[in-house]
């Protein structure tokens, strides 16, 4: 029974002492990140220029599963349900969250992101892009402005970590 006791204790005390705060990594030094969604690494990630020129190549059906870091453009000012990512030459790639099982904070415009998942290439709807414009807070000018479907770059990810 003593030694029940024993490994008892020690259990616990492995329980107790597990990371449950951000994982650290980044290029070269330690820098803290915050993990939603499923727990990626950001070793092997390409950048948003590098980003944009997969986007580039690919074709409405195409998708590629991929990892990149960018900049957050901006966010669903709703939950956080989506978030606008920054590449080159004023681009943007369209996050959404897979099935919707996470959501980001709403207050991460202009930090840096590494985003894991699907990225593709799609027409959206003038409905669709309406719906994003409001959750946004665009203005009744600004969301009447919108009146043809567009191409744009989507990203389905599965995890995504923030820099800190």
């Amino acid at each position: 029974m003593k030694d029940f006791n024993i490994l008892l204790v020690i259990f616990v005390m492995l329980l107790s002492c597990k990371n449950q705060n951000p994982t650290q990594v980044s290029d070269g030094e330690k820098q803290a990140m915050r993990s939603f969604g499923e727990k990626i690494e950001a070793t092997d990630a390409s950048d948003s220029k590098k980003m944009l020129a997969v986007y580039s190549g690919m074709e409405q059906s195409d998708s590629l599963q991929t990892k990149f870091t960018a900049k957050v453009k901006e966010v669903c000012k709703s939950k956080g349900c989506w978030m606008k990512l920054e590449l080159e030459d004023g681009q943007e790639a369209m996050v959404r969250f897979k099935d919707y099982g996470f959501f980001m904070p709403m207050d991460i415009e202009g930090k840096e992101v590494v985003v894991n998942g699907l990225a593709f290439v799609e027409a959206m709807s003038v409905e669709d892009q309406k719906h994003y414009a409001e959750d946004g807070g665009a203005t009744a000018e600004e969301l009447a402005k919108i009146t043809t479907p567009k191409k744009t770059y989507g990203f389905k990810a599965s995890g995504v970590l923030l820099k800190e």
